[in-house]
């Protein structure tokens, strides 16, 4: 018997013997409410068993003298008198280098049909963010291979920064190029609410050729609510057990928004009163608690990008808003440059990299600032320029913006196999800017 089933059968013989076994009184929607068990708590996790039927729970609540839990499975088969087990413990996943090159459920199962993860040690999927002084302070760039982001968005090793763009602008083919050139040596991606279809898409098209060093946490749309609440705590904690051994990991999460959204469907079906449009208090509240989790320790560090998915392209979206006051940088898509063909659709005036003065010379510094000068001078004379009004020699700040736009253009846009190594990033930022 694997050592997990005989843990639990031991745990149902104990529970069985101290008559701490509870059973289902109502079904509400998503929600379970059991009379007892006696003794658990929030964060546990419990057995729903009825004949052959065995579904994990998570104790989400308490009402009137009732345990309330939410499946981590579907309930179907569960019936009024169904056994409510404890387990004794509050969610965990296995950790270990056998991760790496594993693609897993949103609770650590595999999806590969390859057999379960051997690590030899277990992570709580629910921890506090770490001490704020404990982490050191940022110092050193990350490239990635990407060179609108190393030359006007340099990373920090340790930032934590969001992609924030509507539907279909191009947030999975940059978490690509970032999975693929970050100079990292481990890479967790999490897909939450993502469609079926495009998760294999996503793997092979993106990560494939970096997935030895990769482990990919998936929750599919499909999903019960609770598993896609769950998935960015269980990549997270992977990433967590990867920083604790001198790792420098880059964690990718997409997205923010589904994750929040899943988060509501908890909420709500536990009894909160929904507020900012229609997402629950805790959905805010949990929001820093996962994205304080990542960034620099007293060993390894955890650089984290989350892609937000802004409604109607509104980058002031409640859940992009709240995001952005929290993390240390914002990179914002532009659906007009996709349409143009322009990618990655970075629009570099929007976006901010926080810790960039931290990790560049003055020289480069000053270097991307003239860029966004180029670009700004451009957009503020977009309507004189578009309707043929504009007059050469009228302000030598456009003229020189005009000039310089082919080979800005050509600095800025990148294919998605492309990866160019720092030096040269600098080189041709020297160049865009005529230097």
């Amino acid at each position: 018997m694997d050592s997990t089933l005989r843990a639990v059968a031991e745990r149902i013989q104990e529970a069985s013997a101290l008559r701490m076994i509870g059973d289902v009184r109502d079904v509400i929607g998503l929600v379970v409410e059991s009379r007892g068990p006696a003794g658990v708590a929030v964060g546990d996790v419990c057995l729903i068993r009825t004949g052959g039927i065995a579904i994990e729970a998570e104790v989400i609540g308490f009402r009137a003298g009732r345990v309330l839990l939410m499946p981590l499975g579907h309930l179907s088969g569960v019936e009024v008198g169904s056994e409510v087990i404890p387990l004794g413990r509050p969610l965990s996943v296995r950790v270990g280098d056998d991760v790496l090159g594993r693609v897993l459920d949103g609770l650590g199962r595999p999806l590969d049909g390859k057999p379960p993860v051997a690590g030899r040690a277990w992570a709580l999927v629910h921890r506090t963010p770490p001490n704020p002084l404990s982490r050191p302070p940022i110092h050193s760039p990350l490239w990635t291979g990407v060179r609108a982001v190393d030359g006007c968005l340099t990373l920090g090793r340790g930032q934590r920064i969001g992609i924030m763009s509507g539907s279909g602008v191009g947030k999975s083919t940059l978490l690509g190029m970032l999975a693929r050139g970050a100079q990292v040596d481990t890479v967790v991606v999490c897909l939450v609410g993502e469609r079926g279809r495009e998760v294999n898409e996503f793997i092979e098209g993106h990560v494939a050729s970096s997935l030895a060093r990769a482990a990919v946490i998936v929750a599919t749309s499909d999903e019960p609510p609770l598993v896609r609440a769950t998935a960015p705590l269980v990549a997270t904690a992977v990433a967590e057990w990867f920083r604790d051994q001198g790792h420098e990991v880059l964690l990718l999460m997409d997205s923010v928004t589904r994750w929040m959204m899943a988060m509501r469907e908890v909420g709500l079906a536990s009894g909160e009163p929904p507020a900012t449009r229609g997402y629950t208090p805790s959905a805010f509240a949990q929001l820093p608690r996962l994205l304080e989790r990542a960034g620099t320790a007293p060993r390894g560090c955890i650089t984290a990008l989350y892609t937000v998915l802004v409604e109607g392209d509104d980058v002031m979206d409640p859940v992009a808003d709240a995001a952005r006051s929290i993390l240390d940088g914002h990179i914002v898509l532009s659906r007009q440059l996709a349409e143009r063909g322009w990618y990655p659709p970075i629009d570099i005036l929007q976006s901010l990299s926080r810790v960039m003065p931290l990790v560049t010379t003055a020289e480069h510094r000053g270097l991307a600032a003239d860029v966004r000068d180029c670009l700004a001078a451009l957009r503020e004379a977009e309507d004189l320029l578009n309707l043929g009004a504009y007059s050469p020699g009228a302000n030598p700040r456009i003229d020189r913006a005009r000039k310089l736009l082919p080979a800005l253009e050509q600095f800025l846009r990148q294919e998605a196999g492309e990866c160019t190594p720092p030096d040269e990033t600098l080189a041709s930022l020297r160049r865009a800017v005529g230097r």
